[in-house]
């Protein structure tokens, strides 16, 4: 296996958690929702529908082995041996590789059902930015998708474009949104928001030129928060707007474009990153009651 040698600072952090007011041993069901991306991969345990405990990890080169590693963090947060889980489903761009999946489940399915519950069942519009692709999904209060547009031709707009822009800045992930309003002008300089080569390049010449961190920081995501709204435009925004992905946690991005489009996005106190997995385990869920499938 060829390891990960991307630099820690511009990475979103790993995490794991377990409810501390949820146990599996009383459970009749506890599933595994296993969402692998092109950046980081999650796996969420859900007891009898309630959310028992996540892991969230890198994804490395190896998406079959990202799969495993990432489900063993949840299982091990939770103290759970992986022998009692009732059922397992695989989404996210890597879904194909998750070896141990009972079956697969597509990502747009998976995060409307997963922003559905850890948002509540008033969302109506979803936006997921991946860390190759842009999702804009509409749903019911089921959390049952109506309508989506996808765009995936370029990492530009994506959580991979931002970390190359952290990586040329030297500016951890986490803060790229803040120091994005470090610049004050009315108006930030250009760059690409359809190529993240070009969005690099131009964002080396305006370091060359002088400018600060926090323009060029405020410039692309000015270029991010364009593109999606393009994206977002044509599908429709209805009341009821969630966002999911790494993406969500930065407000450089988030408010302007929330801004262009005149309404204010859902707030919930789930980690908007494991919204995927949340769906997949929740499908899993819903496979194992209506089957009454037993653990094992």
């Amino acid at each position: 296996m060829v390891e990960d040698e991307t630099p820690e600072f511009w990475r979103w952090a790993e995490s794991s958690w377990k409810n501390p007011e949820l146990g599996w041993r009383g459970a009749r069901f506890v599933t595994a929702g296993i969402d692998v991306g092109s950046v980081s991969s999650q796996a969420v345990l859900v007891a009898d529908g309630l959310i028992l405990g996540y892991g969230s990890m890198r994804t490395g080169a190896d998406s079959p082995n990202s799969a495993r590693r990432v489900l063993a963090y949840a299982l091990e947060a939770v103290g759970m041996p992986e022998d009692r889980l009732s059922y397992r489903i695989g989404t996210g761009y890597g879904r194909v590789n998750v070896p141990f999946a009972n079956r697969t489940i597509t990502e747009i399915a998976c995060h409307a059902r997963g922003a559905s519950f850890i948002y509540g069942p008033e969302v109506r519009t979803v936006l997921d930015v991946g860390g190759q692709d842009i999702k804009c999904i509409q749903c019911d209060e089921n959390g049952r998708v109506t309508n989506f547009l996808m765009n995936d031709k370029c990492a530009a707009g994506t959580g991979r474009g931002m970390e190359v822009l952290a990586d040329l800045l030297g500016v951890p992930i986490s803060d790229v949104g803040e120091r994005s309003f470090e610049f004050e002008g009315e108006e930030p300089a250009a760059v690409s928001s359809t190529c993240v080569v070009y969005a690099r390049s131009e964002a080396t010449g305006l370091l060359r030129q002088g400018r600060t961190q926090g323009e060029v920081l405020a410039a692309y995501c000015k270029a991010m928060a364009d593109r999606i709204f393009a994206l977002v435009e044509r599908v429709g925004v209805k009341p009821g707007f969630a966002v999911t992905g790494g993406m969500a946690k930065n407000r450089g991005v988030m408010d302007r474009l929330m801004k262009k489009i005149g309404i204010e996005r859902m707030q919930t106190r789930w980690d908007t990153q494991i919204a995927g997995a949340v769906g997949a385990a929740l499908f899993a869920y819903a496979l194992c009651v209506k089957a009454d499938r037993k653990p094992g």
